[in-house]
């Protein structure tokens, strides 16, 4: 019996080595197991774009919103805008991209094309999904600039 739960253990660890992605941003590109997928650019601390190595359109900008509170970020929200679909979703999960401190963005913005990923919005050619991109926003989006009075 301990056998059979030690082979079965170890089978899923290897199983989830073997089928890791490596994300990585480097030289202005996101890299997928070592090859290139999009190009990444770094606009500000707050905002990052993502464009199509095939079209070179922008098809994807992260905004970091702080709701106009600096100090406090309890409030905090993420914006994706998935420009050639025209659909933006807003969110507090914040946690699903923040690595570390989350001082780091070029870490933070790793973590988004994992979880991208991970979703199937982006396969691993860096192409949109369409279809789930409808899911993604449907799973995550919080309107929250349309729910919150100015």
């Amino acid at each position: 019996m301990r056998r059979i739960f030690l082979s079965i253990v170890l089978s899923l660890v290897g199983f989830s080595i073997l089928y890791a992605q490596e994300v990585e941003i480097k030289d202005d590109q996101v890299l997928l197991d070592g090859v290139a997928i999009l190009k990444y650019e770094k606009i500000n601390i707050s905002q990052h774009s993502f464009y199509s190595l095939d079209t070179e359109d922008e098809i994807l900008v992260f905004k970091w919103h702080d709701n106009e509170t600096n100090q406090y970020t309890q409030d905090d929200y993420i914006i994706l805008n998935f420009l050639t679909l025209k659909t933006k979703v807003e969110t507090t999960n914040v946690e699903l991209i923040i690595s570390g401190l989350g001082m780091n963005s070029k870490k933070n913005m790793q973590k988004l094309v994992k979880w991208l990923l991970k979703e199937k919005v982006i396969d691993n050619k860096g192409t949109l999904n369409s279809a789930k991109v409808e899911v993604f926003y449907e799973k995550y989006n919080e309107d929250i600039t349309e729910r919150t009075s100015r």
